[in-house]
């Protein structure tokens, strides 16, 4: 967690985000190669098969980060098949079977550039439309909940990702395509609000000057299924609590193993914590480092049933733009795994009230060095610079 962190406000904070029209559905064609060695690996609430298939950019909407760790933990999974033509058909199939969105086609003006060939940067999204902490839950509706810039080094050998607090104060650009100087002042997460994954998109191209490669979008639905999947993980509860949301679990101080309803409970308690939702985007980092040493380790890479299994929730949890090539990332991944990966919170100094609302305001210089370090791919020197900034 970022060393300039403190409590951030309880407010909810939430947007709701009209649906921009169903997505095209996708053939399946994949059947499970035969189980062999294990090749070198690294890399929710409600919701079950009948949420499956659903558009990100339509019908109930994807929801909240958990789905976000979805993403490396499913591409960990895969880098293990990776040895073979049936492996290769075996990405092409589940590549077949990805919820695709359009996430950058109305941004076609003065985006950032790509600096460095072979670095990339995904932008990890996680909302769901059924928090109980929402106000609402309109059918047709979803709400932003996690937002990460993961970067990839061009020598593709670790990661680093980046969390945004959702309840960041910046300028949303008044349009999908509009000047960054353009818009006005809101939390970060109303981007979704006023113009979809596109306005989320340019308005984080804004704030970071970082250009944007990917987008995946995560469900709390898959982030269940994933995790019971894999047979549960292993997470650090650093408290004694008891869960706002029923059944009202409670959760021990100490290593709990937890099935997908109880990680799921877990990463999304914020109240009880005295730095609020920057402990959930801690506990939520810790989820997924757990959930891809899991996949990495696990019985899952040998057995035919269980990897499939696995990799069909994957693909029915995540959403991704119309670019994306799950088997490009398969061997550019391949060497990624819990301890290859590098968690940081942007910088900033904390929550304050402005205009009545509880917001969380940009250490400005700080979190300017941390970009142009990962536009330029010298994420390591900044590290090197900045070791008490690492979650």
């Amino acid at each position: 967690m970022s060393a300039t962190t403190s409590p951030s406000g309880n407010s909810s904070g939430r947007a709701t985000v009209p649906p921009s029209g169903p997505a095209s559905a996708r053939p399946t064609g994949r059947s499970v190669p035969a189980a062999g060695p294990a090749g070198p690996g690294g890399p929710s609430g409600p919701g079950g098969p009948g949420d499956r298939g659903r558009s990100y950019k339509g019908g109930k909407a994807r929801p909240r980060w958990g789905r976000i760790a979805l993403v490396a933990g499913g591409v960990a999974l895969i880098l293990a098949l990776v040895g073979g033509i049936y492996a290769v058909n075996y990405v092409n199939g589940i590549d077949n079977d990805l919820k695709r969105t359009d996430a950058f086609s109305e941004i076609t003006t003065d985006r950032p550039a790509k600096t460095v060939d072979g670095a990339f940067n995904i932008l990890l999204v996680g909302s769901d439309s059924r928090d109980p902490d929402a106000k609402e839950d309109q059918a047709n509706a979803w709400r932003a909940d996690s937002l990460m810039i993961m970067h990839v080094p061009a020598d593709h050998k670790n990661a680093q990702l980046v969390s945004i607090p959702r309840d960041l104060w910046v300028v949303v650009p008044s349009g999908n395509n509009a000047p960054c100087s353009s818009g006005s002042r809101a939390k970060i997460n109303a981007s979704f609000a006023f113009g979809g994954l596109p306005r989320a998109v340019r308005t984080v191209e804004c704030l970071t000057g970082v250009r944007l490669d990917h987008v995946v979008a995560i469900d709390f639905g898959g982030f269940k299924e994933v995790t019971n999947a894999l047979g549960g993980v292993d997470l650090k509860v650093d408290q004694t609590i008891t869960s706002i949301h029923k059944p009202f679990r409670v959760f021990k101080k100490g290593m709990m193993h937890m099935n997908g309803a109880q990680a799921l409970d877990w990463v999304r308690q914020r109240k009880q914590f005295a730095r609020g939702d920057f402990a959930r985007m801690q506990h939520q980092q810790e989820f997924l480092k757990a959930l891809m040493d899991k996949a990495a380790s696990s019985g899952t890479l040998t057995s035919p049933g269980k990897l499939d299994d696995f990799l069909t929730a994957v693909a029915a949890a995540v959403t991704v733009d119309n670019d994306f090539s799950l088997k490009d990332m398969v061997l550019q991944f391949r060497n990624l795994r819990g301890d290859n990966l590098t968690f940081l919170t942007s910088p900033n100094k904390g929550s304050e009230t402005i205009n009545g609302q509880s917001v969380v305001v940009s250490d400005k210089e700080k979190a300017l060095a941390l970009f142009e370090a990962m536009k330029a791919d010298k994420m390591t020197d900044w590290m090197a610079a900045n070791p008490s900034k690492k979650s």
